[in-house]
C-alpha cells in the first residue's frame, strides 16, 4: 500500500492533537455540567409546558454528547496508540490519515428490512461522520443543553425568591387582617398559587408578571386593612428614619468630597472614585415627601418613601465605598514611600547606598513616588526593583566578605 503523503500525515497529527485536547477540554465541561444546579433541578422536577419540551430536546441532546465523548475518547485513545506503535509502515500510516482525517466514526447502524433490500443490498447501513463533524455536532448539542439549564436557572433564582416573599408578605396581611374576611387577599392567594405552580414545574412558561399582580392586590388588602391613624403612625416613622438617613447621606456625602480633594492632581483621574449623580438632590425629593405629609397625603406618601429609601441607600453605600477607594490611593502610596524609604535607609546601614546599581533605582522610585499624578503600579514595579536590587547587592557583599 502507498504511503499518504507527508503533508497529509502532518495534517492527520495536528488534527490528532487538536481532538485530544477537545477532549480534555469536552471533559471538564461534561463534569461542570453534570454539577450545575440548575440542570439537577431540572432532572429531578418533573416538568410541564414549555420547559417539558425544551428539556427534553436539551436531555436527548445531553444523551448525544456523552455518547459522542465516548466515541471521541476511543477515536484519539485509538489513533494514539497506533501513530506511536514501533511498526508504522505504509498501510499503518494510511490507516492512520484514514482514522483521524476521514468518515471513521459510525453514529447508528440500522437494520434494512428485508422486503426493502435488493438481491446485492446491504442488510444494515450505518451512519458515518469525520471526528471534526463530531466534535462539531457535540458543541452544538452542549449549547442547547447549557441554553436551556441556564434559561431555567435564571427564572428559578430571580423569581422564586419573590414568590416567597409574597408568600410571607400575604400571610402577614392575612394575619394582621384577623377574622375578617377579604375577597382581596383570597384573590392574591389565588392567583400567587397558580404562579408558583407553573414557576416549579415550567420555568420558561412563566409569566413573572403575574407575580406583579399578586404584589399590587396585597398591596391593596393591606391599604384596605390599614387604619388611617396606623398607616400615619408607621410613616411617621419611617419618615424620622429617611431623615436621619439623609444626615448620614450628607456626611458621607462631604467625606466622600474630602477624599475625593485629598487626592485630586495627585493620582490619574481614571483611578479616582467619582459618583455619578452628583447633581441630584435627595434632600428635595425628601421636602417633596414631607410635603405630602404634611397635606395628609398617607396613602401616596409610602411608594414614593419606599423608592426614596432604597435610592438613598444605595448612594449611601456608593460615597462610601469612593471615599473608602480614594482614602485607600493615598495609604497605598505612603505605605510604598514607607518601604522605601526603609530599603534606602538598610542601604545606608550597609554602606552600599551610593552603589552604581542602586542610583537609577532610586531615582525611578522616588520620581514615581513623589511624582504627580502618581501612577500606583509604577511606583510598587519601581519599590520593588530597588528592593530586589538591593537584596542582591547585600547577598553578593555579604557573600564576598565584604560585610
Amino acid at each position: 500500500m502507498t504511503a499518504p503523503p507527508a503533508e497529509l500525515l502532518a495534517r492527520a497529527d495536528t488534527e490528532l492533537r487538536r481532538l485530544e485536547a477537545a477532549a480534555t477540554a469536552v471533559a471538564a465541561n461534561l463534569v461542570d455540567l453534570d454539577d450545575n444546579t440548575a440542570r439537577k433541578e431540572l432532572d429531578g422536577t418533573r416538568l410541564t409546558g414549555t420547559t417539558a419540551a425544551a428539556w427534553a430536546d436539551a436531555t436527548t441532546a445531553l444523551t448525544q454528547l456523552w455518547d459522542g465523548y465516548g466515541l471521541l475518547t476511543a477515536l484519539t485513545t485509538s489513533a494514539r496508540a497506533a501513530r506511536d506503535a514501533r511498526r508504522f509502515g505504509d498501510a499503518e500510516k494510511a490507516a492512520y490519515v484514514e482514522q483521524v482525517l476521514g468518515r471513521s466514526i459510525t453514529l447508528s447502524t440500522a437494520t434494512v428490512p428485508l422486503a426493502q433490500r435488493g438481491l446485492l443490498g446491504a442488510g444494515q447501513v450505518s451512519t458515518t461522520c469525520t471526528p471534526a463533524e463530531l466534535l462539531a455536532a457535540m458543541e452544538a448539542a452542549f449549547a442547547t443543553v447549557v441554553d436551556v439549564a441556564t434559561r431555567a436557572g435564571d427564572v428559578w433564582q430571580r423569581l422564586l425568591p419573590r414568590a416567597a416573599e409574597l408568600a410571607a408578605a400575604l400571610d402577614q396581611v392575612r394575619a394582621l387582617t384577623g377574622p375578617t374576611a377579604s375577597t382581596t387577599l383570597d384573590e392574591a392567594d389565588r392567583r400567587l398559587g397558580e404562579v408558583t405552580a407553573v414557576l416549579a414545574t415550567d420555568p420558561l412558561g412563566c409569566d413573572e408578571n403575574g407575580l406583579a399582580a399578586v404584589r399590587a392586590l396585597i398591596d391593596r388588602a393591606d391599604a384596605e386593612r390599614t387604619s388611617a391613624v396606623e398607616l400615619r403612625e408607621a410613616l411617621t416613622r419611617r419618615l424620622a428614619d429617611a431623615h436621619t438617613l439623609a444626615g448620614e447621606l450628607s456626611g458621607a456625602a462631604r467625606a466622600a468630597q474630602a477624599a475625593a480633594e485629598a487626592v485630586s492632581g495627585r493620582f490619574a483621574d481614571a483611578d479616582i472614585a467619582t459618583i455619578g449623580g452628583a447633581d441630584a438632590d435627595p434632600g428635595a425629593d425628601l421636602a417633596a415627601i414631607d410635603a405630602l405629609a404634611a397635606a395628609g397625603h398617607w396613602s401616596l406618601l409610602s411608594g414614593r418613601l419606599a423608592d426614596w429609601t432604597r435610592h438613598a441607600r444605595q448612594r449611601l453605600a456608593a460615597l462610601r465605598d469612593a471615599a473608602e477607594r480614594n482614602s485607600g490611593l493615598l495609604g497605598t502610596r505612603n505605605e510604598l514611600r514607607g518601604r522605601f524609604e526603609a530599603y534606602q535607609a538598610k542601604a545606608a546601614r550597609r554602606g552600599i547606598a551610593e552603589d552604581a546599581t542602586l542610583t537609577p533605582l532610586v531615582d525611578a522610585a522616588r520620581a514615581a513616588l513623589w511624582t504627580a499624578p502618581c501612577d500606583l503600579d509604577a511606583a510598587r514595579t519601581a519599590v520593588t526593583a530597588y528592593q530586589n536590587a538591593l537584596t542582591a547587592l547585600t547577598a553578593t557583599h555579604t557573600r564576598d566578605g565584604q560585610l
